[in-house]
């Protein structure tokens, strides 16, 4: 089972930056792929950035040209780094970790950080 720990959320001014990070239990490159998704108040989960293994990414439309996700193999992290944060932007941000074996898709969360965008 893979644990993830997440970090780096807080308040932040619309127009301000803020990194999450995203420490997993195991090397990266025994997951198929890692993500950034997002919860606000009384709408559903909703992908926000996602990098595969062999380092492919994928961004939402929303987040595109603002927001940027990345690896350290060695330390086995994911980090989002976010830019020209919004309003709308404010939500729970979780990590997500996703393993196929012998077909089967696994899905691993971390706890989910907050990122609050508010003047």
């Amino acid at each position: 089972q893979v644990q993830l720990v997440e970090s780096g959320g807080g308040l932040v001014q619309p127009g301000g930056s803020l990194r999450l990070s995203c420490a997993a239990s195991e090397s990266i490159f025994s997951i198929n792929a890692m993500g950034w998704y997002r919860q606000a108040p009384g709408k559903q989960r909703e992908l926000v950035a996602s990098i595969t293994r062999d380092g492919i990414t994928n961004y939402a439309d929303s987040v595109k040209g603002r927001f940027v996700i990345s690896r350290d193999i060695a330390k086995s992290t994911v980090y989002l780094q976010m830019s020209s944060l919004r309003a709308e932007d404010t939500a729970v941000y979780y990590c997500n970790a996703r393993r196929v074996r012998l077909s089967t898709p696994f899905n691993y969360w971390g706890q989910g950080t907050q990122v609050t965008v508010s003047s």
